[in-house]
């Protein structure tokens, strides 16, 4: 197929899992393997296993019980986005002016929250190889 016509292809990981600080360790796993994919340092590897958990944290303090928590991974090759999302109770965003905030911030180098029409809340995480914390 010439290259004019070839689909462009997402690289994207989506894991689906009950809503309950007990499953993290697998996002915290996934986490790790996909960073390593894409030849992250193990101190990027790190932070990004920290920064997924405290993500987690943030949106697993105001889920809905028995829902599940989304956690979507998107590669391109020189970063990760990881989007993690649950259903909430009130639907707020976490607040931007607290220390996990800022730690998450300093971990993942760009950090963005949403709600959406339905209470879901959104914690979506970018973050460079070789690009160090906060950018």
């Amino acid at each position: 197929m010439p290259a004019s016509t070839k689909l462009s292809v997402r690289d994207v990981v989506t894991v689906k899992l009950p809503a309950a600080s007990a499953y993290l360790s697998v996002l915290r796993t996934a986490t790790a393997g996909l960073a390593a994919r894409l030849d992250f340092t193990l101190d990027e590897i790190e932070d990004l296993r920290i920064a997924v958990d405290e993500a987690c944290a943030m949106l697993l303090a105001q889920a809905v019980p028995g829902t599940d928590l989304a956690c979507e991974f998107e590669l391109t090759g020189e970063a990760m986005r990881i989007s993690v999302s649950v259903l909430t109770v009130d639907g707020v965003e976490p607040s931007r002016d607290t220390f996990a905030w800022t730690v998450l911030s300093s971990l993942a180098g760009e950090v963005d929250a949403r709600v959406g029409s339905d209470d879901r809340v959104t914690v979506t995480l970018q973050k460079r190889r070789g690009a160090g914390g906060a950018q």
